[in-house]
């Protein structure tokens, strides 16, 4: 598979995913709670089948796991050499409270690691996006951008969710970093922050799901960076039953 053959597929999709996502930004949406207290909302589930038709078209014969899907059975997927792994709409909070800062999140996955990766934001109408020479690019307004970290020594450029800032683990680790400037960002435009080279350190010690790093963390890591759990090894995916990722730090710096 050619996933540079794919991409122009996948910005259209996007595109089409994201004016149906802003159509209900701002609007009073009735939100439902999820098993793992996370919320959802019709947005995430229109946003899941618009994607997932659309893969089922453009592959036919690759499984596709979303945050929204039905429960996939590691006895199933565990069997899976390859398949697309999504988040319809990350950042379902943000969106909720109408930050701006959420994104669609579409990773390949294969052999337990992210292969391709791809995200857009549909509120600035950017792309990002790796091609099949393992590099990562940037789409805005009809111009095409490589991707590139870079890294200040002091002080470090240092982004965190939301509502992670009281995790005591996450408070500890920050003391640690020096001299340090943070910022709160929502969803996985802080892997692609990193990747653009405006931030150098995301820690995440806080709940996280395999859709919510593969896409990011592979672009950060085509454009020179690394995300890495706490034994410095990267990050693998659908290795077990829960899909709960470990704790990780993403840097722009290479492993």
């Amino acid at each position: 598979m050619t996933f540079d053959a794919l991409t122009p597929h996948l910005i259209s999709l996007a595109q089409t995913v994201g004016e149906m996502i802003m159509s209900h930004y701002r609007s009073n949406l009735a939100i439902e709670t999820k098993a793992d207290q996370t919320p959802i909302t019709i947005v995430d589930q229109q946003a899941h089948q618009l994607i997932t038709e659309q893969l089922s078209q453009l592959t036919p014969n690759i499984p596709i796991l979303s945050e929204e899907s039905d429960v996939i059975d590691f006895s199933i997927r565990g069997n899976w050499d390859e398949y697309w792994l999504i988040d319809p709409l990350d950042g379902t909070r943000d969106f909720i409270e109408q930050t701006g800062e959420f994104c669609i999140c579409i990773a390949y996955i294969k052999n337990h690691r992210p292969i391709f990766g791809f995200i857009y934001a549909p509120l600035s109408k950017t792309h990002y996006y790796t091609n099949d020479q393992q590099q990562a690019f940037k789409l805005h307004n009809n111009q095409i951008q490589r991707l590139q970290t870079t890294v200040k020594q002091q002080p470090l450029r240092v982004l965190i969710g939301h509502y992670s800032a009281q995790n005591k683990q996450l408070q500890q680790h920050l003391t640690t970093l020096g001299e340090t400037q943070v910022k709160h960002l929502g969803s996985a435009l802080k892997f692609c922050k990193i990747a653009e080279g405006e931030f150098d350190h995301y820690p995440r010690f806080g709940p996280c799901s395999e859709w919510d790093t593969a896409a990011g963390g592979y672009i950060l890591e085509a454009a020179g960076g690394c995300v890495i759990d706490e034994n410095g090894q990267p990050l693998y995916y659908n290795t077990k039953d829960s899909l709960n990722s470990p704790v990780f730090f993403a840097s722009g710096k290479a492993q």
